[in-house]
């Protein structure tokens, strides 16, 4: 069984979930999961978990992503993107310099309404399903933060940038809030995510290519150790007696470990455990007013 995560690039025409699908007839391994939903129009990076590194899916998800995006100004649609049903056209009767003005006004923190056309769930529905049935319902605002915005060039009516954004940030929305911004309305015409957390679109590889990897054997040289993720935590091993501590989730005095390198923790602060093997198996957190590091997340096989 893999147990690890290999960085996926996402073709066109494949959702989220049917890569998923394809993975578990190519590896023949049932244990998989994505980290983030990609719309099927979209290409790029998607990080794949196999086996104990599932449990990492959701925490992912927290991790701060880039895309490469093209913009095109005079057109909305109800899913704020080319597939959609057409809404509105109108002419372009804004200059770069303008337009260079509205794409940056977003770099920082702002309100997003979520798209309909989205897998978010109100009642326990999923929006797009309410959306395809012809019916639209109220959205809270949700607060993201845009990094940055580099602008790589305007061709009106098309615009291409690369934006870094926090999670839950939607670049088709992005889009049609610069187009409301400018009066001329907007919509996403391509999207490629460029990075999730520390994985890169130059590392990422296609579905043939992990084919490829199967037939021959070497499939370990691309899988990513989970431990990898939390490289910023500082690591420690147990002691012999404290084998079956860890083994079982029980929380751990520092005593019983053998750091890395640092000895002070904070309330809070995350730490990598392993075995006396080295044998990755544990994310643990100190609770400061009882002295000891209590189970965040387990990864036992």
């Amino acid at each position: 069984m893999i147990n690890g995560i290999m960085n996926i690039y996402k073709e066109a025409g494949y959702t989220s979930h049917d890569v998923v699908a394809k993975l578990r007839g190519i590896v023949r391994q049932k244990k998989i999961g994505h980290t983030g939903t990609l719309d099927p129009d979209a290409v790029g990076v998607l990080p794949v978990c196999f086996g104990s590194a599932t449990k990492l899916c959701d925490m992912m998800t927290d991790k701060s992503k880039e895309y490469e995006a093209l913009m095109r100004l005079g057109v909305t649609t109800d899913t704020q993107d080319m597939s959609g049903k057409v809404l509105t056209e109108s002419v372009v009767n804004v200059g770069e310099s303008e337009v260079e003005s509205a794409v940056m006004g977003f770099v920082g923190g702002y309100e997003q309404i979520p798209p309909m056309y989205s897998a978010l769930k109100v009642n326990g529905k999923k929006l797009y399903e309410l959306a395809r049935e012809g019916r639209e319902v109220e959205r809270q605002p949700r607060h993201v933060d845009i990094a940055f915005i580099r602008i790589l060039s305007i061709d009106l009516p098309t615009v291409r940038f690369v934006v870094g954004c926090s999670k839950g940030t939607y670049i088709r929305t992005l889009c049609a809030d610069i187009g409301e911004k400018l009066g001329c309305g907007a919509v996403m015409e391509e999207l490629k995510r460029t990075r999730v957390g520390s994985f890169r679109i130059e590392d990422s590889i296609k579905l043939s290519k992990v084919e490829e990897l199967m037939q021959l054997g070497t499939y370990g040289d691309y899988v990513i150790a989970p431990d990898s993720v939390f490289g910023e935590y500082e690591g420690a091993s147990v002691k012999c007696e404290a084998e079956n501590a860890l083994l079982n989730g029980n929380k751990l005095y520092p005593r019983q470990l053998s750091f890395d390198s640092r000895t002070f923790f904070a309330d809070g602060d995350m730490l990598r455990v392993y075995n006396g093997k080295r044998e990755f198996r544990a994310v643990y957190t100190f609770v400061k007013s009882e002295g000891v590091f209590k189970p965040f997340k387990m990864f036992l096989e």
